[in-house]
């Protein structure tokens, strides 16, 4: 009898803490997270500081210090769309510095789309800080059929 009721408060005290990080917006447990592969040039700072973002959400990652070009290509991103470094994150392209917030957005809505974008390297987006200066900037969504709209938009 004592066995079960331990068993039912372990499941209580799980449930509670798993119940919170969702609430926080947090992975629930290590190692639920989807994994994250980047390509990057090896000398990018700004990715690295992205990356560091991705991994303090909890998104295991694994880089690639080959350059981003064919990585980018291979995703299907227009050219226009282009950053320092591309992602692959269960099956959506990830281009430049996109905020941890719109990729998890991104897996729970799972539009029929490539991905997301930051075109560019905007001063201020994540990995991309600068003394507290901010532009403002808009994440897109790229769509299939080459186009994008508008998904998120930052201030600065």
């Amino acid at each position: 009898m004592n066995t079960i009721f331990t068993q039912r408060r372990h499941f209580l005290a799980c449930m509670m803490v798993a119940s919170t990080a969702t609430w926080l917006g947090l992975p629930a447990a290590a190692g639920t997270s989807p994994s994250v592969e980047v390509w990057k040039d090896a000398t990018c700072g700004c990715c690295k500081g992205w990356i560091a973002l991705l991994r303090k959400a909890g998104y295991p990652v694994t880089a690639h210090d080959s350059g981003n070009l064919a990585a980018r290509a291979k995703a299907g991103i227009a050219r226009q769309y282009g950053s320092c470094h591309t992602a692959i994150v269960e099956g959506y392209a990830i281009e430049g510095h996109v905020p941890v917030r719109e990729i998890q957005r991104l897996l729970k809505e799972r539009p029929d789309a490539i991905g997301l974008a930051v075109p560019g390297m905007v001063v201020g987006s994540p990995g991309m800080e600068r003394g507290g200066r901010v532009e403002p900037y808009t994440v897109l969504l790229l769509h299939r059929d080459g186009g994008s709209s508008s998904y998120a938009k930052y201030r600065g």
